[in-house]
């Protein structure tokens, strides 16, 4: 049997040589996929350590550029002060000095020294005129967003709270128009308010994480549209991340709908989520208008079978949130009176707030003896 295979063979090259190369290649082929399969566990280990190194590399570099741009920036704001203060620069080129400048150095540097950008440099020493102040744990992207900002305080809380969460500029720039420090600062007094744009949102107690309206801009429903609580809980599940980003620090989500028996009778809480810092269950119940008497008194129910059939011996007391688009304050009041004090009534938005408004609350705060 070996003999007539190897007679075959030979013939078929005899009769058509062209046949000798294939058969030497398909014969590399073979070998070179046998030891491939042979090594294969280890090559790839191989290759993502490897790619893990060069990726971290590159991570480390673009941090350390990041920090020398920055840095080098406020040293070109802090030039452009300097050369303002001398009587006879500004004389000579008054309003004109960041175009004129911006031309130069743009036609010698190239970009990047737009008179946008010096304009943020300029006004970046004169907020921070210790270098030392400045974080290098933000990029310049972040920075430009941030000097936008006239406010101090505010400026300081956001600073703060994107090194802290690690916020993207995107997620910065909707943090900011969304007025997330005057939203959380509302509920505070004077102390309160200072000592959240020095630290940043500091999370003690249920207070801490219920905020009186929460903005849910980024669902897209435009104000006259007609919407179902249905719609409106799978608009926020399928905007979960972005949800999460406007609840706040420390929300982990569980489940919607999630069913109780109670007596003879089943009932479902819209929304389940978890807090990691408060330790404790936290359950929402969507309203799409005005909230009335008894759905504070379902989410008392919700929140007893939650503290006495879900919860652990190490958890704390579960929070309610009725989130509905208006509430009666007289209402709530009454509706609430002796109850746990972690039931919490909140409105939502479809649209961004008007930071005017916001900011002259809480100025008004700040204003108070």
């Amino acid at each position: 049997m070996e003999m007539s295979k190897a007679f075959l063979i030979n013939s078929a090259i005899a009769a058509n040589p062209k046949l000798i190369c294939k058969f030497v290649i398909v014969m590399k082929l073979t070998r070179k996929s046998t030891i491939s399969s042979a090594d294969d566990a280890g090559f790839e280990n191989l290759v993502n350590r490897i790619i893990s190194l060069v990726s971290k590399t590159k991570e480390h570099l673009m941090r350390q550029i990041d920090d020398t741009l920055v840095i080098t920036n406020w040293h070109i704001g802090e030039y452009i002060v300097e050369f303002e203060q001398d009587g006879n620069a500004r004389a000579t080129y008054g309003d004109g000095l960041l175009r004129t400048l911006s031309k130069r150095l743009t036609l010698q540097l190239g970009k990047g020294y737009s008179r946008s950008n010096l304009q943020n440099m300029r006004r970046l020493y004169l907020c921070y005129p210790k270098c030392q102040t400045v974080s290098g744990k933000l990029s310049w992207s972040h920075w430009c967003e941030l000097l936008e900002l006239d406010d101090d305080l505010e400026r300081q809380f956001y600073e703060n709270e994107c090194m802290a969460q690690q916020w993207g500029v995107r997620t910065l720039r909707r943090q900011i128009n969304s007025g997330l420090f005057m939203r959380i600062a509302q509920s505070q007094d004077k102390k309160g308010v200072l000592e959240l744009a020095e630290k940043g949102q500091i999370i003690r107690t249920a207070q801490d994480v219920v905020k009186d309206t929460f903005v849910l801009e980024f669902l897209g429903i435009p104000k006259e549209k007609r919407y179902t609580e249905l719609s409106l809980e799978k608009a926020l599940i399928e905007n979960m991340q972005k949800f999460l980003l406007e609840l706040g620090k420390g929300f982990a989500f569980i489940g919607e709908q999630y069913s109780m028996q109670i007596g003879n009778r089943h009932y479902r809480v819209d929304l389940v989520f978890y807090h990691a810092i408060l330790k404790c269950y936290v359950l929402i119940d969507l309203k799409r208008a005005g909230v009335k008497h008894y759905d504070i008194g379902q989410m008392n129910m919700y929140l007893g079978y939650f503290a006495n059939e879900v919860s652990q011996l190490d958890d704390n007391k579960p929070i309610g949130i009725v989130l509905c688009h208006s509430k009666n304050e007289l209402v709530v009041e009454y509706a609430t009176y002796g109850m746990d004090s972690n039931i919490f009534v909140s409105k939502y938005q479809l649209y961004l707030p008007n930071r005017e408004e916001l900011r002259r609350m809480v100025q008004s705060i700040l204003e108070t003896e």
